[in-house]
């Protein structure tokens, strides 16, 4: 998966800024990462940087809107299933829906203010920034804590993440909330973690992968933003199970004519 992703960034470009939360109206199509990624080719350039997410209308409960993310392993997967979350909890249509997948944790951008995956050209590498991969979205501060029950299903019941075959700092798990340990809702986000034998601790930026530690670090979103990722990253599907569809790949076009996908300004596919 992370030969995949890899190749498959390689051929893209645009910057990347602290993200807002976005809006969709259709659906489109895209497919172990890495491997799947060496067979891509291709390259344009863009700008952006760390973005801040903004619904359409993210009509449910829009009580103190807040800009969160949360990472365990590879995006494509969590993506799908806060987009679920997104749905089920917040009663969201498709073009209210916020999440997207993207990078955090790190220190750094490169002079342009972008983050990007691992590409041939070497821009802004996400990796050696030291960010990790996450999905961000734009949810009521009173909904923090069921997408954080949400987010600790992704473990299982070894408190793993589902693609421990990819490994390294880009992999760790993460979370991201205004504040970090401080937001209001932290105590309940940690309970959760807890429930599932997880244990979280302070972000130091940059920090190194958690597998097999059952360990999640926690961020302060406004110190630690999140750069939103390439289109071709945006509701893709995984090596983890069945693709999910044309009707889910399309809600990137919607996303991206409707603006709730940026272009980045990394190596991308538009």
């Amino acid at each position: 998966m992370k030969t995949v992703c890899f190749l498959l960034s390689l051929c893209l470009a645009s910057p990347a800024s602290a993200y807002t939360a976005p809006k969709p109206n259709k659906p489109t199509t895209i497919s172990h990462r890495r491997a799947f990624l060496s067979k891509i080719a291709g390259a344009t350039i863009a700008a952006t940087s760390a973005v801040t997410l903004n619904p359409n209308s993210a009509s449910a409960a829009d009580d103190n809107l807040q800009n969160v993310y949360w990472g365990a392993g590879c995006y494509w997967h969590v993506q799908h299933e806060f987009i679920l979350a997104e749905r089920s909890i917040l009663g969201r249509k498709d073009n209210e829906l916020t999440s997207l997948t993207g990078y955090a944790g790190g220190f750094k951008t490169d002079s342009e203010g972008r983050v990007c995956y691992h590409n041939f050209k070497s821009i802004a590498d996400y990796g050696k920034l030291g960010h990790g991969e996450v999905v961000g979205m734009t949810i009521p501060e009173s909904k923090v804590e069921d997408f954080a029950v949400e987010y600790f299903k992704l473990f299982g019941d070894k408190g793993e993440r589902a693609d421990p075959g990819d490994k390294g700092g880009e992999y760790r798990s993460l979370l991201g909330l205004p504040g970090g340990s401080k937001h209001p809702a932290f105590a309940q986000v940690e309970a959760a973690g807890k429930a599932r034998g997880m244990t979280l601790v302070d972000g130091k930026g940059n920090d190194p992968d958690t597998l097999g530690k059952r360990l999640v670090y926690v961020y302060d979103s406004n110190k630690f933003p999140f750069y939103q990722a390439e289109f071709y990253h945006q509701y893709h599907n995984d090596f983890l199970t069945p693709a999910y569809g044309k009707e889910y790949n399309n809600l990137a076009e919607a996303a991206l004519e409707d603006g709730r996908i940026k272009i980045t300004g990394c190596p991308d596919r538009v």
